[in-house]
């Protein structure tokens, strides 16, 4: 046992999704293809948008990075998840947790930031096409990615600080596949009210501020874009339309999660699954499906590597 910081708990038990082995074996194969899907998915989305020179614009760099960010996301709880299923006791270390934890968040906001990001970008596209070159130069691009990788940490970095000044004495049960911010606090053996409240207010307040101003730039570009060609209008309906998919279907649960207050709800932990392992599947399927752009460059670089 250490008692550093008033720690006495050592590592957490998960409990995981069900205690039914039929279920956990159902689970584990569905979880398992979704995992085999992400990864290729996503990867084949990064080498694509590399390996085509007219892919060279700012949307599918950004593409590129989400492509990036889903693919290395999927590596914080599927895995492990996986050997959980066919684990008799699912124990994770306490620094294990608090890893976990500080990833969980830094991939996972520094996504919401890039879709941010990737909102100003078609902004400034379609709104001020004559400024496009100026406003999103190579420079500027690069420089917004580090400005949200540098953000992402920092909010990551707060998670953990208030975690860690926390004192755990028992009970070490975290009714979750997984470590996150709600079920870990509820385990610590003092009065949590103000950390929950400023947990909520960062992760709630800046999670519903992001989707509201997202949901707000798109609004505009949808409304800025009637006067345009019918040609020009379809394209950038349908990439907005697109956009506003991933941003609902991101931002759903984790406003679900994070912007209420830290009590249990049955559906959680499919929340939970959802937003951990369905939600990064998604982001190349729809992308594919719905840019023609990637989609005809993706046949081309799987014909070129004779893959079909």
């Amino acid at each position: 046992m250490d008692t550093g910081n008033s720690t006495v708990v050592t590592e957490f038990i998960l409990l995981g999704l069900t205690q039914s082995q039929d279920a956990q074996i159902l689970l584990f194969v569905l979880v398992s293809m979704f995992y085999l899907i992400i990864l290729p998915g996503n990867v084949l989305i990064i080498l694509t948008i590399r390996s085509d020179p007219r892919l060279n614009a700012p949307l599918y760099f950004f593409l590129g990075n989400l492509a990036f960010l889903d693919a290395s996301y999927s590596f914080i709880v599927s895995p492990r998840m996986l050997v959980d299923f066919f684990s008799e006791k699912k124990v994770i270390s306490y620094n294990c947790c608090i890893t976990q934890l500080f990833f969980l968040h830094f991939l996972g906001v520094g996504e919401m930031f890039l879709l941010v990001v990737m909102a100003f970008d078609r902004y400034i596209a379609i709104c001020r096409p004559l400024h496009y070159a100026t406003v999103m130069s190579p420079r500027v691009c690069y420089a917004l990615l580090l400005a949200l990788w540098l953000g992402a940490f920092a909010h990551a970095i707060v998670q953990v600080a208030l975690i860690l000044n926390l004192p755990f004495c028992g009970p070490n049960q975290l009714d979750n596949f997984f470590c996150d911010v709600p079920q870990v606090i509820k385990l610590a053996c003092t009065d949590t009210f103000v950390v929950e409240l400023l947990m909520v207010s960062n992760n709630g307040l800046l999670t519903l501020l992001c989707f509201l101003g997202l949901l707000a730039s798109y609004t505009v570009i949808l409304y800025r874009v009637k006067g345009h060609s019918s040609e020009g209008k379809s394209k950038a309906i349908s990439t907005c339309t697109t956009h506003i998919i991933i941003v609902f279907l991101m931002f759903g649960p984790a406003i679900f999660i994070y912007t209420r207050p830290f009590r249990v709800f049955t559906v959680d932990k499919v929340v939970a699954l959802f937003h951990t392992v369905i939600f990064p599947l998604l982001n190349p399927v729809i992308y594919t499906l719905r840019n023609q752009e990637v989609k005809t460059s993706m046949i081309k670089l799987l014909r070129q590597h004779r893959v079909f």
